[in-house]
């Protein structure tokens, strides 16, 4: 390795170092985040719902366990990766690598999606009960937690027969605990099969609708018919991760895929966090049903589907935002992108300073935040519980934002410095 080679990765994995707490964050957060996922579940459950509860509902161990919940998360898992395998879709390749090469990645999560719903609703004509998944909410969070905890350790264990060029530069630091968190090895494989690329976008993300499904059948079972607001929740929800599963080509340019090792982080955040508390709109219309109006059932609707709304808005920044991002990475002399603004930085790559990319410096994240907000909206203003996801997302986000400024001050120099005086505002117009 070339001694500016080298210090680059030493700076690189020195400012990491300060990444979600350092050492101290690498310890707390595979502690606090599994406990956080079982606190919502057992208040979604609860006739009070109060993210403030004390003391907080205590599980009974029997609630905890189901011998049916690891034999049906581990076969989700089996019917996805055989999924991935199978020769559906075209094949993508990612980004430059540090030895040059690119790697090839099966698009075909869409696929996944489809199938998933033919089989359930294969299911459901036998007359399986998918409502018992409300029972097995936290049985399934706790094999969720576990699976997550077992796959990290072996990832990092297999991370000290790869090669230095496939590390993370973030994740190799030398401080066992962090390094297992953030992730040693950036693109682990299993022949043809990436490991991060496969839990990125699907069965977590197919996984969060399935259980959505099933609080939306449990309903049925304690009311007879779903409720408006259930409806809303599942539709909207069901089209924000099919929006991704289609346009999941754009994964391949994000963060996660290009500098993020596979560690604890990810891993965790993959299986448990999104499919066990990004529904939990849909967990707390079963024990606290809303009774929307038509007026209200107009409003919301309103506001997520018509021309000039919060949800509609929302998605039309998000998805041509990481569309614009994504084709001026991979083709800058693509018609779509050949004509915005850019600037010339010292790397030979160029920043976007037109676009959406002039408007603020993550309209994504914008985008992102506006559905976050609409599809809670269902869920009434009883409760600040379905709001959770907004708050977090929003916590989320700006901390994201805060690693990319400081990667791209890294990598750009002055030329981000000249960026950041044209786009001043990070992820909202005229506030921040």
């Amino acid at each position: 390795m070339r001694p500016n080679s080298q210090a680059l990765k030493h700076k690189l994995s020195h400012d990491s170092e300060r990444e979600f707490g350092g050492t101290l964050g690498a310890v707390c957060i595979p502690v606090f985040l599994p406990l956080t996922v079982l606190f919502l579940i057992c208040l979604s459950r609860s006739p009070e719902a109060s993210l403030f509860q004390w003391p907080p509902p205590l599980p009974s161990t029997d609630q905890l366990w189901d011998p049916l919940a690891p034999v049906l998360l581990l076969g989700w898992f089996a019917l996805h990766a055989v999924i991935y395998l199978m020769p559906l879709g075209k094949v993508s390749e990612g980004l430059v690598l540090r030895d040059g090469t690119r790697l090839k990645y099966p698009i075909n999560g869409f696929h996944g999606l489809c199938i998933s719903g033919v089989f359930l609703m294969l299911l459901l004509g036998l007359g399986a009960p998918l409502g018992y998944l409300f029972e097995l909410l936290l049985p399934l969070a706790v094999c969720a937690i576990a699976v997550s905890f077992l796959f990290s350790i072996y990832l990092y264990i297999r991370s000290f027969w790869a090669p230095s060029y496939e590390l993370a530069l973030g994740g190799n630091t030398g401080n066992p605990l962090y390094d297992f968190f953030i992730g040693r090895e950036l693109n682990p494989r299993i022949g043809d099969f990436d490991l991060k690329y496969f839990c990125e976008l699907r069965p977590g993300l197919i996984g969060w609708v399935v259980i959505n499904l099933g609080m939306l059948m449990k309903e049925v079972e304690l009311r007879g018919s779903p409720s408006l607001a259930m409806i809303l929740v599942n539709s909207f929800q069901l089209l924000y991760v099919a929006d991704a599963l289609w346009n999941e080509e754009a994964v391949l340019t994000t963060m996660d895929i290009v500098h993020d090792g596979f560690g604890f982080m990810l891993v965790f955040g993959d299986l448990a966090w999104v499919p066990f508390t990004y529904g939990l709109q849909a967990a707390f219309l079963v024990v606290h049903p809303q009774t929307l109006s038509s007026l209200k059932a107009a409003v919301i609707i309103w506001l997520k589907m018509n021309n000039e709304p919060i949800f509609c808005i929302g998605y039309y920044i998000f998805r041509q935002s990481n569309s614009q991002k994504n084709q001026f990475r991979r083709d800058p002399t693509h018609p779509s992108v050949a004509r915005l603004e850019t600037i010339a930085t010292a790397t030979g790559k160029r920043l976007l300073v037109s676009g959406w990319w002039g408007l603020v410096r993550h309209p994504n994240y914008l985008g992102d935040l506006l559905m976050a907000l609409a599809w809670s909206l269902p869920c009434g203003f009883s409760h600040l519980l379905p709001y959770f996801y907004v708050i977090y997302f929003t916590v989320l986000l700006i901390h994201r934002e805060a690693r990319d400024e400081r990667q791209c001050r890294a990598k750009y120099g002055l030329a981000w410095d000249t960026y950041c005086r044209r786009v001043p505002y990070r992820i909202f117009p005229y506030i921040y």
